[in-house]
């Protein structure tokens, strides 16, 4: 599972560094994957610090952190 977590992860990076800024929404249905597992991946990707996530009504926003 950390595999898929990790792979899904780099997927969730190279969307954002091409996209910016977006909708948690959005971003899930542009890699397709579960969204579980996308939630797990984000949630790893932000606590070493690599993507910012906010809150947006129902959504949240998902961006990389700029260095």
């Amino acid at each position: 599972m950390i595999t898929e977590i990790g792979i899904v992860a780099g997927e969730i990076w190279h969307y954002l560094d091409k996209h910016g800024e977006v909708l948690f929404s959005q971003m899930q249905a542009g890699i397709k994957q579960p969204r579980d597992l996308v939630l797990m991946s984000v949630g790893w990707l932000a606590r070493e610090g690599h993507v910012i996530v906010r809150e947006e009504g129902r959504d949240y926003r998902v961006s990389l952190r700029k260095n």
